[in-house]
């Protein structure tokens, strides 16, 4: 490829995903400014991490010109990073499912999480030892091979999302009846469900929809086709979800807030 030929670095929809990951970053230290430190807070900027440069070194590996062995190096790092984007944002429920949780649902849903976590990162290894020989070998004979890879491992984080709506919202619930508390004007609750209702149902959307545009990808990292079009579309969607995540916590944080304001003034009104 000659310098004429390659892309500008700003004209690739890579480039505007990367940025998408570098401000969301930002983002993610104001929330944690302003709430405080938590593992739900560090969850988003994680992703976010992992996005800008999962996106930055796929305009290295797939369309700048570059030795081989930097162009594999690029690529492996790349799939290594959007690992940690995709499924890291399943941590942010399993942080919370993690301490409400008690006995053998707590263990159920860990084995299963942690299963699904496994099977993961085997399908994303796949990938990137398939990508690296295409790379090297100057090929794509392989490319069908990575686009089923690419169906069950989009699927499974949809799985993961729904197993984890499930514990979420049957914990909630139970709670919701179990607690006096639980039934005051503040509706602590309620947001509780509502929360974890919208923002599971997207993630898992998004995750059965990549599985589906995927599948009919007929290149590396290009959008030459209308399901390839959609599919980053869709991807774009992931790489903003942290959004409704620091949303989420500052919501919960005032939820929270309100909760124990009306139950201290109650308490004092007695």
């Amino acid at each position: 490829m000659s310098a004429s030929s390659v892309p500008v670095y700003f004209e690739q929809s890579w480039a505007i995903l990367s940025s998408i990951g570098i401000v969301n970053v930002l983002f993610g230290f104001m929330i944690i400014g302003i709430t405080s430190p938590s593992p739900v807070s560090l969850v988003p900027v994680v992703v976010s991490t992992a996005c800008a440069i999962a996106n930055g070194l796929c305009y290295y590996a797939f369309y700048a010109d570059y030795p081989k062995t930097g162009t594999v190096a690029a690529a492996a790092v790349a799939d290594i990073a959007w690992l940690i984007q995709e499924a890291g944002l399943s941590f942010y429920s399993y942080i919370i499912l993690a301490r409400v949780l008690h006995r053998r649902d707590k263990i159920i849903f860990k084995v299963f999480f942690w299963t699904m976590m496994t099977v993961l990162l085997t399908l994303r290894i796949l990938i990137l030892v398939n990508r690296a020989k295409d790379i090297l070998e100057g090929i794509t004979s392989r490319q069908a091979l990575i686009d089923h890879l690419h169906v069950g491992y989009f699927s499974s984080i949809a799985l993961v999302e729904c197993i984890s709506a499930f514990f979420l919202l049957k914990r909630f619930a139970t709670a919701r009846r179990t607690s006096i508390e639980a039934s005051s004007t503040s509706g602590l609750f309620s947001y509780l469900m509502r929360s974890t209702e919208i923002r599971l149902a997207t993630l898992a959307l998004i995750g059965f929809s990549r599985a589906v545009t995927y599948s009919f990808q007929t290149t590396a990292q290009s959008a030459t086709t209308t399901a390839g079009q959609l599919d980053r579309f869709v991807y774009t969607l992931e790489c903003l979800f942290p959004v409704m995540l620091f949303i989420d916590i500052l919501a919960s944080k005032l939820v929270v807030t309100n909760h124990i304001h009306e139950y201290s003034s109650r308490s004092r009104g007695q």
